[in-house]
């Protein structure tokens, strides 16, 4: 079989708009972005059309189909990275391929800089697909979130 393929581009405003649409089954379910209405009502993160094309982009496969999206946030020497994919494409195996196509890109985008992401540890699914995709856990704390006091782990890309 066939390694999956995608693209990434510039996330148009229609692709966020159909991102705010999306429902993910329990327990997932907090990842689900607020309406488009709200988002850009508020100017939050991809509701923001200056943020939307500084940090994100469209992850579609080689039908050019939405599957996902990336965030690619740059700090000092590090960039984090965020992801989500379409709620029928998760828990299917792909999300290791999808998370390494990201990073790369990111490596591309910023050459030099360690790739970095965050992920609850509650959320095995995500971590195994981290960790097949390249990513190895280097630390593990408690920040805050829009669900309140969250634990995570910071996970390195590695190649």
């Amino acid at each position: 079989m066939n390694k999956p393929q995608f693209h990434i581009w510039p996330m148009s405003e229609s692709d966020a708009a159909a991102i705010c649409e999306w429902r993910y089954p329990a327990p997932y379910e907090q990842f689900r972005w607020p309406s488009w209405h709200a988002m850009t009502r508020s100017g939050k993160e991809f509701g923001d059309p200056e943020i939307r094309r500084r940090q994100y982009v469209s992850i579609c496969d080689e039908n050019s189909a939405l599957v996902g999206y990336a965030q690619f946030f740059p700090m000092e020497g590090v960039v984090r990275l965020g992801m989500g994919m379409r709620p029928d494409r998760c828990g299917n195996g792909g999300g290791a391929d999808f998370a390494r196509a990201i990073a790369l890109e990111a490596g591309r985008r910023y050459p030099g800089a360690q790739i970095d992401l965050e992920v609850e540890t509650w959320n095995t699914r995500a971590v195994r697909a981290y960790e097949k995709a390249g990513f190895k856990c280097t630390d593990r704390y408690s920040r805050q979130s829009t669900q309140g006091e969250v634990n995570v782990y910071c996970m390195v890309f590695g190649g």
